[in-house]
């Protein structure tokens, strides 16, 4: 968070300056990866620590009314939960502006983890959509591309990291909640190869970021992206590389997006052939893959119901389209169209004829949307589409509840809902959820 506004005072309280520190009684967890204390009734939001301690901790924020920010300096009564920080680069003993992030629940045993994200996810969809659940959040399946140290103590997952570059050329991850950058010796939430091939020590000057990538198959990939003449990222050349899942294998670009856990992508995969209801189902249908990337959910579709499967993927970028119609071509149904999903829907909606509006009712929709979520705009279309079933892949618990309840406005209630603890040492929980009317 830093303290750049260290000399502000906060209104209506003459003792108390940001920078101060205060003794706070840690009480719950928020989303975002930080919990909840009060002082004098206010909220107090704080980093690094977990329900049930009490902690020092250094004020940082004042610029909204109804709560402060404040960052842990010592824990004066520790949880059972806490643990010495898988990072030591990330870890209390470190002054917080010089924290990196990424991490920020390194501090705390991995099975609470999970309870605490489960809280989050369980209190956003109370609070939003109105609706109890007794979700878990499980671990990712054990199997042969798991490290050994994944299993243990949630470290050498990662099968991406970018780095960002200072303005020395030195690169590392950056500070918790800021943008200057750390550098650090090691990267223990990657895979073992990929925190071997990091170019920790190396100088990139000029550069925008260099990224680290662990592909199922082949050498680990280093892609530095230079910055253009506003000082903006610059693509990096085409690389391609090659991603297994179960018997399938996907091309992408090096630089596209794939899941980021090693077995995520797998999980994924299983986790929605598993929860769409298959008597439900019609393989003739107008049958939709939203945000469908280079294809991999699309191909889960495919594979659980035949080469026959109608389905078109929609991915606004065009690389990735490109190599989804590769993946994807085991499918004679399977098409893919290069657009903004908002607006592929709207032209469904405008342009269907009543025999297209027949088959959309009768769909199957899989959408897998970026953090924000899909949002009014997308879920409206879609609940003018009137699909049969929706398979919604979250990885932002609120975004989910949000749009959960804006389907309940659209006649959809969920059926199903399992969650995946894809980015362990983190906040970060990936959820899958199943509505229909």
């Amino acid at each position: 968070m830093g303290t750049s506004n260290d000399n502000q005072s906060i209104p209506g309280e003459q003792s108390v300056e940001v920078g101060s520190e205060l003794e706070l009684d840690v009480t719950n967890v928020a989303h975002g990866g930080i919990f909840v204390a009060r002082h004098e009734g206010r909220v107090v939001f704080v980093s690094d620590t977990l329900p049930g301690e009490r902690v020092r901790a250094r004020l940082t924020s004042a610029s909204h009314k109804s709560f402060w920010r404040a960052e842990t300096v010592e824990v004066l009564d520790a949880a059972p939960e806490r643990q010495p920080h898988i990072w030591a680069s990330a870890a209390l003993e470190r002054d917080p502006d010089d924290r990196a992030g990424g991490a920020e629940f390194g501090h705390i045993e991995l099975g609470h983890q999970r309870e605490l994200k489960r809280q989050v996810l369980a209190d956003a969809l109370k609070r939003m959509a109105g609706i109890e659940t007794d979700v878990t959040v499980e671990p990712v399946p054990v199997g042969p591309n798991a490290s050994p140290g994944d299993a243990a103590d949630g470290t050498g997952w990662r099968t991406r990291v970018r780095l960002h570059v200072a303005e020395d050329g030195s690169v590392g991850p950056y500070a918790a909640r800021s943008h200057r950058v750390i550098p650090v010796g090691d990267l223990p939430l990657a895979d073992r190869l990929l925190e071997a091939a990091a170019p920790l020590d190396q100088l990139f000057r000029g550069a925008a970021s260099v990224d680290v990538v662990a592909p199922s198959l082949g050498t680990v990939q280093v892609l530095v992206a230079e910055q253009d003449a506003q000082g903006r990222r610059k693509p990096t050349p085409r690389n391609l590389i090659r991603e297994v899942v179960g018997d399938r294998e996907f091309r992408l670009d090096a630089a596209g997006f794939w899941q980021v856990h090693a077995r995520a992508a797998e999980t994924l995969y299983r986790t929605v052939q598993d929860t769409i209801d298959a008597a439900s189902f019609d393989p003739k249908a107008a049958n939709l893959d939203l945000y469908g990337g280079v294809g991999l959910l699309a191909a889960a579709v495919g594979d659980r119901f035949g080469s026959s499967v109608r389905i078109t993927s929609v991915e606004s970028d065009a690389q990735a389209t490109d190599f989804a119609a590769e993946n994807l071509a085991d499918w004679v149904g399977a098409s893919v169209q290069t657009a903004r999903v908002d607006r592929f829907l709207a032209g469904l909606v405008r342009d269907s004829s009543a025999a297209d509006r027949v088959r959309q009712q009768a769909a199957t929709v899989v959408l897998d949307p970026p953090r924000a979520g899909a949002g009014k705009e997308v879920i409206d279309q879609l609940g003018a589409l009137s699909p049969r079933q929706i398979v919604y892949v979250a990885c932002d618990p609120v975004a989910l509840a949000r749009d959960i309840a804006l389907l309940a406005g659209h006649g959809y209630e969920l059926r199903g809902l399992r969650a995946f603890d894809l980015f362990p040492n983190t906040h970060h929980v990936e959820a899958v959820a199943l509505l229909t009317k």
